[in-house]
C-alpha cells in the first residue's frame, strides 16, 4: 500500500523541477503546493535536504532573492557558488536580475 507523500517530499518534486540556472522562492513552492502561508515549512524541507544531492535546494531562495538558507550549505559559500557555476550572479549574498531567472511553479507547471 502506496502511502501519500508527505509535504516535505512534495517540496522535494517541485525543488526537483527547477531548472538549471533558474531559482525559486519558498513561498512560491508553498503557494504551488496549496499552502501559501507555509514558506517555512519548506525552509525547513530544504535544509533537511541537504544529504540528497538529486534536490537542488540552492535553487530556492527567499522571496527577494536572498541567500537566506547559505549556511546550511558546507563551506563558507558552497549555495553561491553552486548558483554561479548555473550562471546567476550573485552580489553580496543576492541574486541578481532576480525577476530574469525566478521560476514560478505556480505558472510553469
Amino acid at each position: 500500500m502506496k502511502t501519500e507523500p508527505n509535504f516535505f517530499e512534495k517540496s522535494y518534486e517541485v525543488a526537483k523541477l527547477i531548472p538549471h540556472g533558474r531559482v525559486t522562492s519558498y513561498g512560491a513552492i508553498a503557494k504551488y503546493l496549496g499552502a501559501a502561508r507555509s514558506a517555512r515549512m519548506v525552509g525547513w524541507a530544504m535544509n533537511a535536504s541537504h544529504g540528497d544531492l538529486s534536490i537542488p535546494a540552492h535553487r530556492v531562495v527567499n522571496r527577494k532573492g536572498l541567500l537566506t538558507g547559505k549556511h546550511h550549505f558546507e563551506g563558507t559559500n558552497l549555495m553561491q557558488q553552486l548558483l554561479e557555476s548555473e550562471g546567476i550572479v550573485v552580489v553580496e549574498n543576492q541574486i541578481q536580475d532576480l525577476s530574469t531567472v525566478f521560476w514560478d511553479p505556480n505558472l510553469e507547471l
